[in-house]
Protein backbone atom coordinates (compact mmCIF):
# COMPACT_ATOMS: atom_id res chain seq x y z
CA UNK A 1 0.00 0.00 0.00
CA UNK A 2 1.70 3.67 -1.03
CA UNK A 3 0.85 6.16 1.21
CA UNK A 4 1.91 8.54 -1.44
CA UNK A 5 -0.57 10.74 -2.47
CA UNK A 6 -1.76 10.82 -6.39
CA UNK A 7 -2.79 14.65 -6.32
CA UNK A 8 -0.74 17.18 -4.54
CA UNK A 9 -3.74 19.75 -4.35
CA UNK A 10 -8.03 18.84 -4.49
CA UNK A 11 -11.16 19.86 -4.06
CA UNK A 12 -13.68 18.19 -2.29
CA UNK A 13 -17.68 18.33 -3.20
CA UNK A 14 -19.45 17.35 -0.92
CA UNK A 15 -23.51 18.35 -1.16
CA UNK A 16 -25.32 19.40 1.58
CA UNK A 17 -27.72 16.31 2.10
CA UNK A 18 -24.26 14.31 2.34
CA UNK A 19 -24.00 15.98 6.15
CA UNK A 20 -27.55 14.95 7.44
CA UNK A 21 -27.33 11.88 8.10
CA UNK A 22 -30.13 9.48 8.77
CA UNK A 23 -32.00 12.85 9.62
CA UNK A 24 -34.92 14.41 7.47
CA UNK A 25 -33.08 17.93 7.11
CA UNK A 26 -30.39 19.86 8.50
CA UNK A 27 -26.89 18.71 10.27
CA UNK A 28 -26.18 15.49 12.13
CA UNK A 29 -23.13 16.03 14.11
CA UNK A 30 -21.82 12.57 13.89
CA UNK A 31 -21.74 12.55 10.33
CA UNK A 32 -20.19 16.07 10.26
CA UNK A 33 -17.55 14.71 12.61
CA UNK A 34 -17.04 11.68 10.56
CA UNK A 35 -16.40 13.30 7.08
CA UNK A 36 -14.35 15.87 9.33
CA UNK A 37 -12.04 13.06 10.25
CA UNK A 38 -11.15 11.65 6.65
CA UNK A 39 -10.33 15.07 5.54
CA UNK A 40 -8.02 15.45 8.28
CA UNK A 41 -6.65 12.61 7.50
CA UNK A 42 -6.07 13.19 3.97
CA UNK A 43 -4.44 16.60 4.97
CA UNK A 44 -1.68 14.67 7.32
CA UNK A 45 -0.59 12.64 3.84
CA UNK A 46 0.58 16.16 2.24
CA UNK A 47 -2.39 17.20 0.09
CA UNK A 48 -3.48 20.64 -0.20
CA UNK A 49 -6.93 20.62 0.35
CA UNK A 50 -10.40 22.98 -0.27
CA UNK A 51 -13.92 22.19 -0.03
CA UNK A 52 -17.23 23.30 -1.50
CA UNK A 53 -20.50 22.21 0.37
CA UNK A 54 -23.94 22.53 -0.85
CA UNK A 55 -26.52 23.49 1.14
CA UNK A 56 -29.63 21.21 -0.22
CA UNK A 57 -29.88 19.97 3.72
CA UNK A 58 -31.09 23.01 4.97
CA UNK A 59 -32.67 25.22 1.73
CA UNK A 60 -32.82 24.53 -2.18
CA UNK A 61 -33.18 27.46 -4.21
CA UNK A 62 -34.68 25.20 -7.20
CA UNK A 63 -37.29 23.69 -4.60
CA UNK A 64 -38.23 27.04 -3.53
CA UNK A 65 -38.35 28.31 -6.88
CA UNK A 66 -40.87 25.40 -7.51
CA UNK A 67 -43.16 26.59 -4.71
CA UNK A 68 -43.76 30.08 -6.27
CA UNK A 69 -40.28 31.79 -5.11
CA UNK A 70 -38.34 33.96 -6.88
CA UNK A 71 -35.85 31.86 -8.59
CA UNK A 72 -33.08 34.89 -8.04
CA UNK A 73 -34.24 35.38 -4.22
CA UNK A 74 -34.72 31.38 -3.46
CA UNK A 75 -31.03 30.55 -4.76
CA UNK A 76 -29.59 33.40 -3.02
CA UNK A 77 -31.29 31.74 0.11
CA UNK A 78 -29.84 28.50 -0.93
CA UNK A 79 -26.21 30.10 -1.16
CA UNK A 80 -26.79 31.61 2.72
CA UNK A 81 -26.88 27.46 3.62
CA UNK A 82 -23.86 26.83 1.76
CA UNK A 83 -22.19 28.98 4.47
CA UNK A 84 -23.73 27.60 7.69
CA UNK A 85 -22.61 24.04 6.51
CA UNK A 86 -19.48 25.51 5.86
CA UNK A 87 -19.08 26.86 9.47
CA UNK A 88 -20.13 23.82 11.14
CA UNK A 89 -17.56 21.76 9.18
CA UNK A 90 -14.93 24.28 10.02
CA UNK A 91 -15.79 24.17 13.41
CA UNK A 92 -15.13 20.31 13.43
CA UNK A 93 -11.88 20.11 11.47
CA UNK A 94 -10.40 22.64 13.60
CA UNK A 95 -11.27 20.17 16.51
CA UNK A 96 -9.09 17.84 15.26
CA UNK A 97 -6.47 20.50 14.87
CA UNK A 98 -6.92 21.00 11.08
CA UNK A 99 -6.56 24.82 10.56
CA UNK A 100 -9.20 25.64 8.44
CA UNK A 101 -10.59 29.04 6.50
CA UNK A 102 -13.79 29.44 4.95
CA UNK A 103 -14.79 32.02 2.13
CA UNK A 104 -17.61 33.45 0.87
CA UNK A 105 -18.34 34.54 -2.58
CA UNK A 106 -21.18 36.68 -0.93
CA UNK A 107 -19.07 38.84 1.28
CA UNK A 108 -19.83 38.76 5.15
CA UNK A 109 -17.01 39.92 6.60
CA UNK A 110 -17.92 39.52 10.50
CA UNK A 111 -18.30 35.45 10.31
CA UNK A 112 -15.84 34.53 7.26
CA UNK A 113 -13.70 35.70 4.72
CA UNK A 114 -14.41 37.33 1.06
CA UNK A 115 -13.37 35.27 -1.71
CA UNK A 116 -9.80 35.79 -3.03
CA UNK A 117 -7.97 33.53 -5.17
CA UNK A 118 -4.39 34.35 -4.19
CA UNK A 119 -5.32 34.40 -0.79
CA UNK A 120 -7.03 30.86 -0.73
CA UNK A 121 -4.16 30.02 -2.63
CA UNK A 122 -1.44 31.07 0.09
CA UNK A 123 -3.81 29.47 2.56
CA UNK A 124 -4.14 25.83 0.90
CA UNK A 125 0.62 25.83 0.65
CA UNK A 126 0.42 26.92 4.16
CA UNK A 127 -1.81 23.49 4.63
CA UNK A 128 -4.91 24.87 5.64
CA UNK A 129 -8.48 23.93 4.37
CA UNK A 130 -9.94 26.21 2.15
CA UNK A 131 -13.96 26.24 2.69
CA UNK A 132 -15.48 27.92 -0.67
CA UNK A 133 -19.32 28.97 0.67
CA UNK A 134 -22.05 30.94 -0.92
CA UNK A 135 -21.65 28.76 -4.60
CA UNK A 136 -20.27 31.19 -7.18
CA UNK A 137 -22.07 34.49 -5.65
CA UNK A 138 -24.54 34.65 -8.37
CA UNK A 139 -28.21 32.30 -9.09
CA UNK A 140 -28.60 30.16 -11.28
CA UNK A 141 -25.59 28.35 -10.65
CA UNK A 142 -25.31 25.26 -8.75
CA UNK A 143 -22.45 24.34 -6.28
CA UNK A 144 -21.77 21.70 -8.86
CA UNK A 145 -20.46 24.42 -10.97
CA UNK A 146 -19.04 26.36 -8.26
CA UNK A 147 -17.07 23.24 -7.22
CA UNK A 148 -15.52 22.81 -10.99
CA UNK A 149 -14.65 26.97 -11.15
CA UNK A 150 -12.99 26.61 -7.89
CA UNK A 151 -11.33 23.57 -8.93
CA UNK A 152 -10.04 25.56 -11.84
CA UNK A 153 -8.95 28.52 -10.31
CA UNK A 154 -6.93 26.70 -7.49
CA UNK A 155 -5.21 24.96 -10.29
CA UNK A 156 -6.58 21.57 -8.25
CA UNK A 157 -5.40 17.92 -9.71
CA UNK A 158 -8.71 16.65 -9.19
CA UNK A 159 -11.98 17.50 -8.13
CA UNK A 160 -13.56 14.35 -5.57
CA UNK A 161 -17.56 14.48 -6.06
CA UNK A 162 -18.53 12.78 -2.50
CA UNK A 163 -21.55 10.91 -3.05
CA UNK A 164 -23.91 8.49 -1.56
CA UNK A 165 -22.46 5.68 -3.89
CA UNK A 166 -19.28 4.46 -5.03
CA UNK A 167 -19.07 5.83 -8.75
CA UNK A 168 -20.89 6.38 -11.33
CA UNK A 169 -23.65 4.30 -12.69
CA UNK A 170 -25.86 4.24 -15.27
CA UNK A 171 -29.28 4.40 -13.54
CA UNK A 172 -29.75 5.14 -9.16
CA UNK A 173 -28.01 1.78 -7.83
CA UNK A 174 -30.25 1.84 -4.81
CA UNK A 175 -33.19 1.90 -6.74
CA UNK A 176 -32.43 -0.73 -9.95
CA UNK A 177 -30.54 -3.86 -9.04
CA UNK A 178 -28.98 -4.30 -11.87
CA UNK A 179 -27.80 -0.75 -12.86
CA UNK A 180 -23.93 -0.96 -14.42
CA UNK A 181 -21.13 0.75 -12.41
CA UNK A 182 -18.60 2.79 -14.41
CA UNK A 183 -14.88 2.65 -13.41
CA UNK A 184 -13.84 5.35 -16.29
CA UNK A 185 -15.64 7.75 -18.17
CA UNK A 186 -14.72 10.82 -20.48
CA UNK A 187 -16.81 13.50 -19.95
CA UNK A 188 -18.25 13.41 -23.06
CA UNK A 189 -19.89 9.79 -22.18
CA UNK A 190 -21.09 11.91 -19.31
CA UNK A 191 -23.10 14.57 -21.06
CA UNK A 192 -24.33 12.18 -23.98
CA UNK A 193 -25.84 9.34 -21.29
CA UNK A 194 -27.05 12.27 -19.32
CA UNK A 195 -25.40 10.27 -16.38
CA UNK A 196 -26.66 11.98 -13.18
CA UNK A 197 -23.61 13.15 -11.51
CA UNK A 198 -22.81 17.02 -12.07
CA UNK A 199 -25.06 19.44 -13.85
CA UNK A 200 -23.95 19.83 -17.70
CA UNK A 201 -22.29 23.23 -17.08
CA UNK A 202 -20.05 22.01 -14.16
CA UNK A 203 -18.90 18.67 -16.51
CA UNK A 204 -17.97 21.37 -19.35
CA UNK A 205 -16.10 23.20 -16.95
CA UNK A 206 -13.99 20.39 -15.66
CA UNK A 207 -13.57 18.91 -19.26
CA UNK A 208 -12.34 22.86 -21.14
CA UNK A 209 -9.90 23.08 -17.93
CA UNK A 210 -8.75 19.58 -18.11
CA UNK A 211 -9.70 18.81 -14.24
CA UNK A 212 -10.39 14.72 -13.69
CA UNK A 213 -13.81 14.29 -12.08
CA UNK A 214 -13.52 11.46 -9.22
CA UNK A 215 -16.81 10.21 -7.81
CA UNK A 216 -16.85 7.61 -4.40
CA UNK A 217 -18.68 7.30 -1.41
CA UNK A 218 -17.91 9.83 0.80
CA UNK A 219 -19.58 7.63 3.61
CA UNK A 220 -17.40 5.00 3.49
CA UNK A 221 -14.66 5.50 6.39
CA UNK A 222 -11.60 6.36 5.13
CA UNK A 223 -12.40 5.96 1.37
CA UNK A 224 -10.83 9.94 0.93
CA UNK A 225 -7.67 8.92 1.83
CA UNK A 226 -7.55 5.65 -0.34
CA UNK A 227 -8.99 7.31 -3.50
CA UNK A 228 -5.93 9.95 -2.62
CA UNK A 229 -4.00 6.81 -2.96
CA UNK A 230 -5.33 5.41 -6.14
CA UNK A 231 -7.32 2.35 -3.91
CA UNK A 232 -11.15 1.34 -3.27
CA UNK A 233 -14.12 1.78 -5.20
CA UNK A 234 -14.54 5.24 -7.92
CA UNK A 235 -15.17 6.56 -10.96
CA UNK A 236 -12.92 8.72 -12.01
CA UNK A 237 -13.86 10.97 -15.83
CA UNK A 238 -11.53 12.50 -17.21
CA UNK A 239 -10.43 13.23 -21.24
CA UNK A 240 -9.94 9.78 -23.19
CA UNK A 241 -6.56 8.98 -23.22
CA UNK A 242 -5.25 8.79 -27.33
Amino acid sequence: MSPIPQYRRVLLKLSGEALMGARDYGLDTETVNAIAGDIGDVVSMGVEVSLVIGGGNIFRGVAGAAAGMDRAQADYMGMLATVMNALAMQSALEKRNVPTRVQSAIPMSTVCEPYIRRRAERHMEKGRVVIFAAGTGNPFFTTDTAAALRAAEMNCDALLKGTQVDGVYSADPRKVADAQRFTELTYLDVLARDLNVMDASAISLSRENKVPIIVFNIHAPGAFAAVMRGEGLFTRIMEPKH
